[in-house]
């Protein structure tokens, strides 16, 4: 079995066990940890796909930005230190229904597609066409979604703030 294929492997029983604590645990800073490591092995899987632009952004946006600043907003919203956060699974059998109906949808596309076994071809230089892109001709909608976002977060601060 070549290598590649035992890397899959190992990364997507990690993917499935963290995603299991993701939506299982009890506390919210445990499911925000397992959360933080599917994305993980998620971008390992983006890699061994050869999409390493994709990789990094995964790793880049949804680690270092979307996950921190989750983690951020529990530690300093709450009050940790006087009540412990938990989460109810109030609604776990209709979950494990629709859990099951899509697990089988799934396994159903598996089973019945053809797939191309022809490994495609790799697209070397990848980021660098990328970035010539971004910073040439798509320029401005470039900076002008990160203005957006940036007024974004100011307004959820600003918004979040206890008024006196």
């Amino acid at each position: 079995m070549p290598y590649y294929t035992i890397l899959f492997y190992i990364f997507a029983i990690a993917i499935i066990a963290s995603a299991v604590i993701v939506v299982t645990a009890k506390n919210i800073i445990y499911s925000a940890v397992s959360l933080f490591i599917t994305l993980f092995f998620i971008a390992g899987l983006y890699v061994l796909l050869n999409a390493d632009f994709i990789a990094i952004t995964q790793i880049m946006v949804y680690i270092g930005g979307i996950l921190v600043l989750l983690i951020f907003g529990i530690m300093l919203t709450s009050k940790i230190t006087e009540v412990e956060l938990t989460t109810s699974n109030l609604s776990a059998v209709p979950a494990i229904i629709f859990t099951v109906g899509i697990t089988t949808i799934i396994i159903f596309v598996i089973l019945t597609t053809k797939w191309n076994t022809k490994p495609p071809a790799v697209m070397t230089e990848t980021i660098s066409q990328i970035g010539k892109l971004m910073l040439t001709t798509y320029l401005l909608p470039f900076e002008i979604a990160s203005i957006v976002l940036l007024v974004a977060l100011i307004g959820s601060a600003m918004y979040s703030r206890k008024i006196k």
